[in-house]
């Protein structure tokens, strides 16, 4: 899969540009790549797409500030993710024609693209937005997950244009087909030509004269649908992912809407994620920390062997390299960090008191000027 370009990039713009500086690059480019202007050329064509693709995001200010800080990933273009997907012609004429003023063909006296229809007016489906738990390994690994959606399909009855048998539609007399009607008047500055959508066939440029009996003529149904989808390692609760078109389907035909997928973080019972990093807070009985040894911790995917020196100090961080979570833009792994605590027991034996003081007489059991200056330190970092 080809890497997509910056969309900052594509619309040659600052990563601080205004709404209406992004919103003028992209009539520029456009403009400057409209398939009337370019006719037959296919690289063009893509341009104008891609123009369209990064517009589509910042113009946003929600899709904006996910990819500002996730990048392609954070609103569905990560590589071999299985979301976000290249425009169609239909749905960014359908989606951007306003910024040109009236239907998208009335600029720069271009002709129409797709010939009388591009007035035509396109059915959107509404975008779905659905929640999915994941955990610290699918965070680690990525995972595939089929999740069951309540959503508007097309109807199978009609083939989704909502006529009867998919075959009781025609074209529209009073715009014939167009979608708009143009009216030329003569007026003292000479004559003006205003566009507005048919009132007959709101804009569809097709009517039907028998309804479909499955779905009453809307061209869709609610049905449950079940729907595979891939999540790229190194999410984060609350990102936002986007499949295209696999939304509400559109009436009558149309592009369908999006299915929004919001990242939600299980809970992990014995580690903290800290962006990147894991933490997990170790407590060693006071005779390991004097003494030293070996102990286990729980990593995310399994267990890992620890060496802990003699004279181990409650507070002491301990790393274990790559043993975090993946960016999700492949800059790295992140650590697991592991924070020391000496446990003291609550409830001693007379015994086990008595050995106790016996200890407590060493000097040995007295902090040095290091330990105090280290303890010190970290309580200090705490309020920096």
């Amino acid at each position: 899969m080809a890497t997509k370009r910056d969309y900052y990039e594509v619309l040659e713009v600052s990563k601080t540009a205004s709404a209406e500086e992004i919103k003028k690059a992209y009539r520029k480019k456009a403009i400057q790549y409209h398939p009337d202007k370019n006719p037959g050329n296919a690289e063009a064509e893509e341009k104008f797409k891609e123009a369209a693709e990064a517009y589509e995001v910042l113009s946003d200010e929600n899709k904006r500030a996910r990819y500002d800080q996730f990048g392609h990933a954070g609103v569905g273009g990560a590589a071999g993710g299985g979301f976000g997907g290249g425009m169609s012609m239909e749905d960014i004429f359908s989606q951007f024609g306003d910024i040109f003023g009236g239907h998208f063909g009335g600029f720069g006296g271009f002709g129409g693209f797709g010939g009388g229809q591009r007035g035509r007016r396109v059915n959107r489906g509404s975008d779905l937005r659905v929640k999915v738990k994941i955990n610290l390994q699918e965070v680690l690994n990525g995972v595939e997950k089929k999740i069951k959606v309540k959503k508007y399909v097309s109807c199978s009855h009609c083939d989704g244009n909502g006529s009867e048998n998919g075959t009781s539609t025609s074209t529209c007399a009073t715009c014939n087909g167009s979608g708009v009607v143009t009216r030329v008047a003569n007026t003292i500055l000479g004559q003006m030509q205003t566009t507005t959508t048919c009132s007959t066939c709101n804009g569809e440029g097709k009517t039907i004269s028998k309804k479909c009996s499955n779905c009453n003529g809307e061209g869709i149904l609610r049905e449950d649908e079940i729907i595979p989808i891939k999540i790229p390692a190194g999410v984060a609760e609350g990102m936002q992912l986007s499949m295209q078109g696999r939304g509400n389907a559109a009436r009558r035909g149309g592009v369908n809407g999006d299915l929004l997928i919001v990242i939600e973080e299980e809970e992990d019972p014995n580690l903290i994620r800290d962006e990147n990093d894991v933490i997990y807070n170790l407590f060693l009985s006071f005779p390991t920390a004097a003494l030293g040894g070996t102990v286990e911790v729980p990593t995310i995917d399994g267990v890992a062997k620890v060496k802990i020196e003699p004279g181990t100090q409650p507070g002491r961080v301990l790393r274990l390299r790559n043993k975090g979570l993946p960016s999700i833009n492949g800059y790295g792994t992140g650590d697991e960090l592991i924070n020391v605590n000496v446990y003291v027991p609550e409830k001693l034996s007379d015994s086990e008191k008595k050995a106790i003081m016996e200890m407590e007489k060493s000097e040995n059991f007295e902090p040095s000027k290091t330990a105090k200056k280290n303890v010190f330190n970290r309580f200090r970092k705490m309020f920096d």
